[in-house]
């Protein structure tokens, strides 16, 4: 089925801490259970810019970086069966095989079946299927979605609605499906829950969505950018609070408004600090605190046990807990259903060659959601 090399445009990183680089890049067909993809939209998340520094061990270079996307199957390698030519996709980074042990018990979606050449930048088969300037060219989460066209294991494709908007949906690839997972999967929120969002980036907007749609009475946003709050309240915070107006600990003034803590913290920036006060911000006996952001590697938690013994719970979530094969398809029909928000999180829509000024938005915090359009 599958033709052959295509050359189309890519945003490469060559190295760490560079911009990124449009070049012409060659694509290889799909071999055995491999997908090629045509990219239509593709988000900038700060994943992506945490590998683009150099912060990640497990970042590779030069690689074609870039994890929220949606596209349409261009080719399909052998053996492939859930997916056709033409069809509506949304590549994803946590594959869902149906096979291994972690795809076949209901407590987690971390499919490991791919997850080892995942993180080494290459293909199930151990190689790549870019190349750039007669170089190898990694690939990034299992997607690589700032290419004109990816290849991606066959694992790790959501068909979805063909009439949803890509420039849209590209979102649930990421961000949006992870904020709203930590509050209906993980945390599993209930009605008349009291609630705080630490971070009211595009991650925390979606969690303070969960929340609405769970039913919390309080939503209480944190962040020492005041210029978030407007947005956080549209998406159903109902109030928002600045550490810095505080003298005493953030988690020590979250207490005392909530007569004892929250039923449910979420930390949505990656701060170790902010995921101690996320947890101490819980009330005793019921608090739980679920963990949303990535810190960078080689960073440690900490509280003092009590914490934990007083009946306080500290959880973690990847991708909101969605069996992503499953689930993305269904996060996408909610969407155009209006059951969840999503052009609300796209601040700015820019061609493909203006990425780095998406990473600029992003890094200024002018930005919740930049989409590039090929």
């Amino acid at each position: 089925m599958a033709s052959g090399v295509i050359k189309c445009r890519a945003a490469v990183a060559w190295e760490a801490g560079k911009p990124l680089s449009l070049e012409e890049v060659e694509v290889a067909p799909p071999k055995a259970h491999e997908v090629r993809i045509k990219i239509v939209a593709t988000a900038v998340c700060h994943t992506d810019a945490y590998t683009l520094s150099g912060a990640d061990p497990e970042g590779c270079f030069p690689v074609i970086l870039g994890h929220e996307g949606a596209g349409v199957v261009e080719s399909v390698g052998e053996g492939v069966t859930k997916v056709k030519p033409g069809d509506t996709v949304i590549p994803l980074y946590i594959p869902q095989c149906g096979e291994c042990k972690f795809c076949k018990n209901p407590k987690t979606n971390l499919c490991q079946k791919i997850r080892v050449t995942q993180g080494k930048g290459v293909m199930p088969d151990g190689t790549s299927r870019f190349t750039c300037k007669g170089k190898q060219i990694y690939h990034f989460m299992g997607t690589s979605t700032f290419s004109e066209y990816t290849v991606v294991a066959d694992i790790s494709v959501a068909k979805i609605d063909a009439a949803a908007p890509l420039d849209k949906v590209c979102l649930l690839g990421c961000g949006i499906s992870t904020g709203y997972g930590a509050v209906v999967n993980t945390a599993k929120v209930e009605p008349g829950s009291t609630c705080a969002v630490f971070g009211l980036g595009g991650v925390g907007l979606a969690v303070i969505m969960g929340c609405k749609v769970a039913g919390a009475s309080r939503i209480i946003g944190i962040d020492i950018n005041k210029d978030k709050y407007a947005k956080a309240k549209e998406f159903g915070a109902t109030e928002c609070i600045n550490p810095q107006d505080f003298k005493k600990p953030i988690q020590e003034v979250l207490v005392e408004m909530t007569d004892g803590g929250v039923d449910y913290s979420f930390e949505c920036i990656g701060n170790v600090g902010v995921m101690r006060a996320a947890l101490e911000a819980c009330h005793k006996g019921w608090g739980v605190s679920v963990i949303v952001g990535v810190a960078a590697a080689g960073q440690e938690i900490s509280t003092r046990p009590f914490q934990l013994v007083t009946g306080r719970t500290w959880k973690g979530t990847a991708f909101g807990g969605w069996k992503s094969v499953d689930n993305v398809p269904k996060l996408v029909t909610d969407y155009m259903s209006k059951k969840i928000k999503v052009d609300e999180f796209v601040t700015h829509t820019l061609p493909f060659d203006k990425i780095n000024e998406a990473f600029e938005l992003m890094h200024t915090g002018k930005s919740i959601r930049t989409v590039l359009k090929f």
